[in-house]
């Protein structure tokens, strides 16, 4: 990969070299506004591609880094679905185990557990001198 990017680097350098030589005209710079020096023509378009060659590295990391935000915001609301997802089916299964029938409704019925629940109400009152009814999970 190096070597790849030494033979580019060089390659460019001589395409360099070749456009100043080959155009070795002076000119006049007009900039609208100002007035440059003249200079010669192939330093002129050397410069020109350079400048050029910024702006569009410039211009496509910023296009990078706006299609790379959307891929992390698409990415990150597929997620957050997932979780809403995995959130609504854990709160279904709690439901159904919270009214689910206990231990005592399922072996002896519901008219056992409620009698049972009465008694241990009577006898929680008649032995402590708090009110407090205590369920029995």
């Amino acid at each position: 990969m190096r070597f790849l990017l030494f033979v580019l680097l060089f390659l460019s350098f001589a395409y360099s070299l070749g456009l100043v030589l080959a155009n070795n005209t002076e000119v006049g710079v007009n900039l609208l506004f100002s007035q440059a020096p003249t200079m010669n023509l192939g330093l002129l378009l050397i410069l020109c591609l350079m400048l050029g060659i910024v702006i569009g590295i410039l211009l496509a990391l910023l296009i990078f880094r706006v299609l790379q935000n959307k891929w992390e915001i698409s990415r990150l609301q597929k997620a957050n679905a997932n979780l809403q997802e995995q959130l609504t089916q854990a709160n279904t299964v709690i439901d159904r185990q919270a009214s689910a029938p206990t231990v005592d409704e399922a072996v002896y019925g519901a008219s056992a557990a409620n009698v049972q629940s009465q008694s241990s109400d009577a006898t929680s009152l008649t032995e402590g001198s708090t009110l407090s009814k205590r369920r029995r999970d």
